[in-house]
């Protein structure tokens, strides 16, 4: 009965956006606009119906934004339907110059005067106090495709909050820039669940931020409320129109607003789910700080021809490799491995990170697994989300059996993703 309500509801809102939009295909004469309209597009051209005669609050950051760049906030506040009472601030706050893993303050908004709840601070989630007297939060977050980026995170808790004390939520649906069809990684195993893994999904789970809200209710275990205030929450999932699954961000002409300051780019954005998990423990470096953040590798005391060479020697599918200079943040002029994708149909993101592992057990004196501290190995595995694989690389080292691993998880998330195809909003 509960999931038949959903399926009802969602389908409501699928035919409300596509009533709504039907004219937007061919309205705009400008050259360089995006193929893709986004969540808030589709929810201007309907009039704001789901905001209309309430109070609202936003959860968004600078990358929420619509076809045109203007900030979702703005389009919002012009609007005369809709009443913008509160914002809400995910990890690196509202503006996006907040630094990673560093609290964020509430703070009065100097641009708008609204107030600016921090969810990434004391708090998590909005409190009964924050959602004092606002009828519906609406969210705006553009992620990456990737378990581990927070903005998920902030969702879930947001969701949750709202469905505990009674406010509407409405999710404004944006790309994943890596498509919709790249499924790949390790799943996440049911211990480490954390803010760097709200959802228990493949590394790269390929779906939309619109299409996680939307299964988030109706799968066990995803959203930590009781039954009775699962089905009393209130959830609208706003979908972009013209968007396809196999659309990779740069097929969408929709212009790239950093997501985060270690974001700045595309080229970052697909890097994150490369090297980010590979470089979290055993010594590598993947070129934050530089201009090639997540896609330039170094190791200690290693040149970058032996980088290249052990790396290529793995023979990862559709990836090669460049030595490139690089400016150090320190100012000096030094040499690292810059990873190019050269067949994004045979690339799997995350295999080169745990090749990556592989190698920093072989050159380290000591396995650096084995040898971490206990919090360091915790947020390791928050990340990774696989006991198993820590249980191999902390014992076995460099003799750890890599592709093994890898073809179970991609026979994993090839399960995980026939499963979520129920809940797709676009094909």
């Amino acid at each position: 009965m509960i999931e038949m309500f959903f399926r009802a509801l969602l389908l409501l809102v699928l035919t409300i956006a596509s009533a709504s939009c039907r004219s937007l295909g061919n309205s705009d004469s400008q050259a360089g606009l995006g193929r893709a309209y986004l969540g808030i597009d589709v929810l201007e051209h309907m009039g704001f119906r789901p905001l209309q005669q309430k109070r609202v609050g936003l959860l968004t950051h600078p990358a929420g934004v619509n076809r045109m760049g203007v900030s979702t906030i703005d389009v919002l506040r012009r609007s005369q339907k809709v009443k913008l009472v509160a914002l809400f601030g995910p990890e690196h706050g509202i503006y996006g110059d907040e630094k990673a893993n560093v609290p964020v303050a509430h703070r009065t908004d100097p641009r708008t005067g609204l107030p600016i709840y921090s969810l990434y601070g004391k708090y998590r989630e909005p409190t009964a106090q924050m959602l004092d007297g606002l009828d519906v939060i609406v969210i705006d977050l553009q992620d990456l495709g990737v378990r581990s980026y927070t903005y998920v995170s902030a969702m879930k808790k947001t969701m949750e909050a709202c469905f505990k004390h009674g406010v509407a939520v409405v999710v404004l649906d944006r790309p994943n820039p890596m498509g919709g069809l790249k499924v790949d990684g390790p799943p996440l195993d049911k211990q480490w669940m954390s803010y760097v893994g709200a959802f228990r999904t493949p590394y790269v789970h390929g779906l939309t931020i619109g299409e996680l809200a939307g299964m988030a209710p109706r799968l066990p275990g995803w959203l930590d409320v009781d039954e009775t205030t699962r089905r009393r929450g209130r959830l609208t999932v706003i979908p972009m129109k013209g968007w396809e699954r196999r659309m990779l961000w740069t097929d969408t002409g929709l212009k790239w607003v950093p997501t985060s300051p270690a974001i700045p780019d595309l080229s970052a954005a697909l890097g994150y789910s490369m090297t980010g998990l590979g470089a979290q423990l055993g010594g590598f470096h993947h070129g934050y700080g530089t201009a090639y953040p997540f896609r330039l590798l170094t190791y200690p005391g290693k040149k970058p021809e032996t980088i290249m060479s052990a790396l290529r020697s793995k023979s990862i599918p559709g990836l090669d490799f460049q030595v490139v200079r690089y400016t150090h943040p320190g100012g000096r002029q030094e040499r690292g491995v810059y990873l190019k994708v050269i067949d994004w149909n045979r690339f799997q993101p995350t295999e080169v990170s745990f090749y990556m592992m592989q190698l920093a057990a072989q050159w380290s004196s000591r396995n650096p697994f084995a040898a971490a501290p206990h919090s360091a190995a915790t947020l390791f595995n928050k990340h990774v989300g696989s006991t198993e694989w820590w249980k191999a690389i902390s014992t076995q080292g460099s003799a750890v059996n890599v592709p093994a691993f890898i073809n179970k998880w991609r026979a994993q998330a090839n399960v995980f993703q026939t499963m979520s195809r129920k809940f797709w909003l676009y094909h």
